[in-house]
């Protein structure tokens, strides 16, 4: 028995590039960036970013396509994929990429809102969620737990 499963939860480096294969399919690239925190030797703290390539296909493409964006901090599952290439010297390169067969953005209502995000979520029960604005925007008034309904 083997398993190939990837779930990380991190932020797109940039918006994400939709295009169509010859049959019709959407394919969906963008880089996800994760953050790790630890304490050096010396017991200073310090902060490592990975990034990975994200492939996106079929619905789930086109979703990630009409609805993420550069920041969007988003939950994902998939797997691990190894592409292997001869580059223009003749050196066999292997690049990894992440397979995502679901994703689910992360954030808050009122900061898709602030945004300028749409709220509606497509069929299929996706959640669409954006991440806060810059800490400079001007934002509406402060919202507490008391204000909302549920």
């Amino acid at each position: 028995m083997s398993v190939n499963k990837v779930i990380l939860v991190g932020r797109l480096g940039k918006d994400p590039e939709t295009r169509y294969t010859g049959g019709g399919q959407a394919v969906c690239n963008f880089s996800l960036a994760t953050d790790e925190s630890f304490k050096d030797r010396n017991g200073e703290r310090q902060k490592r970013t990975e990034w990975h390539k994200i492939v996106v296909w079929a619905k789930q493409a086109e979703i990630a396509q009409q609805y993420l964006k550069k920041g969007s901090q988003i939950y994902l599952e998939g797997r691990i994929q190894s592409r292997e290439w001869t580059d223009k010297e003749g050196q066999k390169r292997t690049s990894y990429e992440i397979v995502a067969t679901n994703f689910r953005m992360l954030g808050s209502r009122a900061e898709s809102m602030a945004a300028g995000a749409r709220s509606s979520a497509p069929a299929g029960g996706f959640d669409h969620e954006a991440p806060a604005p810059p800490a400079d925007d001007q934002a509406g008034p402060e919202v507490t737990d008391e204000d909302i309904p549920f």
